[in-house]
């Protein structure tokens, strides 16, 4: 429902629209279409401007919609012309009694560090930074005593921030690059330890912790690989291959063919031969698998253990 300001704007358009078509300002060619739209719009907005008593609300007489806006457009030129140019702002200049008391602030802030006074450290390094924020090597210094005690993002967030005031500053990228490597975030410790080098390619300490860094992050690459292998399962059917390795009796059995003699009968067979050299050259117990899945050496391996190798091995064992 329309308001009674908006009531009365829609009057002053009405009266200044009938006003239009009544001087001539519009065409006669346009003044039906006028009409029909002046009809809708007071139709729209419950507004008649031949209502006596919405003439007495929403009138401006003897002002019109026109001479209001004439007035409203002189004021707004006029107020344009006396508005000053506004100054550009200026940076903050610290005085050089502030300054010294934020540096005054860090060394002291250091000392702490040497003290092992972590907690201490950080607060007056923060203090130098209230006073003037725009020095990285206090946001680094802080970074380094956050990760003294174990606040290893609070470090990289710092060290980010000296990065951000001076992209240059080499020991930023330390701090950060020791934050990430606590957090075992290594590909990012090696960015950030390479990120360093760049601007400061003979920083030893840069140096040693990167190769430390790519050491830590090779390892960890190898340890995935090595946790994704699986021995391959012995075929449907047949025992486990760990478990007959780790099998007392067996191993006894083997033990008894070695000294018999009829394991080396065995391995006489040219066949069990080709598949032994098989197994070394696929190497250890993923070779030994695959030779197991071998159709023919299955078979024999049941006629040894049914047949006289299994005899043996069981008169041997009672010796």
């Amino acid at each position: 429902m329309a308001t009674e300001n908006k009531k009365a704007l829609v009057f002053s358009i009405l009266e200044f629209l009938q006003k239009s078509c009544n001087d001539n300002t519009i065409s006669s060619d346009d003044v039906e279409g006028i009409e029909v739209a002046m009809q809708c719009i007071g139709e729209a907005f419950g507004v008649d401007t031949e209502d006596a008593q919405q003439q007495a609300l929403y009138s401006t007489k003897p002002a019109n919609l026109l001479s209001i806006f004439e007035v409203y457009l002189k004021t707004k030129t006029k107020s344009k012309a006396q508005s000053p140019t506004p100054e550009p702002v200026k940076p903050v200049e610290l005085s050089e009694e502030d300054k010294k008391k934020a540096e005054d602030f860090k060394a002291a802030g250091n000392r702490k560090v040497a003290e092992r006074n972590y907690p201490e450290a950080i607060n007056l390094y923060t203090q130098a930074i209230e006073i003037n924020g725009n020095q990285a090597v206090y946001y680094a210094n802080r970074a380094a005593a956050y990760s003294q005690q174990g606040e290893h993002q609070k470090a990289v967030d710092d060290a980010k921030q000296a990065i951000t005031i001076d992209p240059k500053y080499s020991k930023a990228y330390s701090r950060m690059g020791h934050a990430l490597f606590c957090q075992k975030k290594y590909a990012e410790a090696v960015e950030a330890y390479e990120n360093g080098l760049t601007l400061d390619p003979e920083n030893p300490t840069l140096k040693s912790s990167l190769q430390t860094a790519k050491s830590k992050l090779d390892s960890t690459a190898v340890d995935r690989t090595e946790g994704s292998r699986s021995v391959p399962s012995a075929p449907e059917g047949m025992p486990d291959l760990s478990s007959m390795l780790n099998n007392p009796a067996l191993m006894g059995m083997a033990q008894q063919m070695m000294q018999s003699g009829a394991l080396g009968d065995m391995m006489n067979n040219p066949e069990i031969a080709r598949m032994a050299q098989q197994m070394m050259g696929n190497g250890g117990a993923g070779g030994l698998a695959e030779m197991m899945r071998n159709p023919e050496m299955m078979n024999m391996a049941r006629q040894f253990m049914g047949g006289n190798g299994g005899g043996n091995a069981g008169g041997n064992g009672g010796n």
